[in-house]
């Protein structure tokens, strides 16, 4: 079984050791029949799928929103998000928390995955550059090509992949804002 490590706990070791640094953690988890991985620096913690409230008039990529301890967080469909069929539900889904960066705040936004992995140690000499083509998805949205086990995983430029410019444009073709999105809704009752 794997262990998760959180995020505050890596920073803290990778600070104490340089050697460290050459070496990172990332979380692999299956979308689609592939398997891609994240840095764990970016992840605050991994819940199952489910509770999820729809928000009527947004974009197919996303799902709808969960009430994270009091928070409004939405919910990405990742597998839309690269121009792919919607994520089938199942029982090993998994809502990955990731925290990125958005005009000088951090913001935590859910992608939604078909099962989590495990925690994996790549060292930077096995990763390789981005292609510039021969993949699915967006070039911008690769760091690069992990070797494990003698197969390569896609590693994510998460900022990227959860850039806001790019998700506010395709919001606003569906009619509201992020803004909207990550701000609780008051009841009037």
């Amino acid at each position: 079984m794997a262990t998760y490590t959180s995020a505050e706990q890596t920073l803290s070791v990778v600070a104490a050791s340089p050697e460290l640094e050459e070496q990172q953690q990332y979380l692999t988890f299956v979308l689609g029949g592939e398997t891609y991985a994240v840095s764990i620096l970016r992840i605050k913690e991994i819940i199952q799928y489910g509770q999820l409230t729809e928000v009527p008039r947004m974009p197919g990529f996303i799902r709808g929103v969960i009430n994270l301890r009091g928070s409004v967080v939405p919910v990405i469909d990742l597998s839309v998000r690269f121009g792919k069929p919607p994520t089938a539900e199942g029982r090993r889904n998994c809502i990955i928390i990731i925290e990125v960066a958005i005009e000088a705040k951090n913001q935590h936004i859910g992608i939604m995955v078909d099962a989590v992995n495990a925690v994996l140690d790549i060292p930077a000499n096995e990763i390789e550059p981005a292609p510039t083509f021969g993949t699915d998805i967006r070039a911008d949205f690769i760091a690069g090509m992990g070797k494990i086990n003698g197969k390569f995983v896609i590693i994510l430029n998460i900022q990227h992949v959860l850039s806001m410019d790019d998700m506010a444009a395709l919001v606003t073709a569906g009619g509201a804002s992020l803004t909207e999105l990550s701000q609780p809704k008051l009841s009037t009752g």
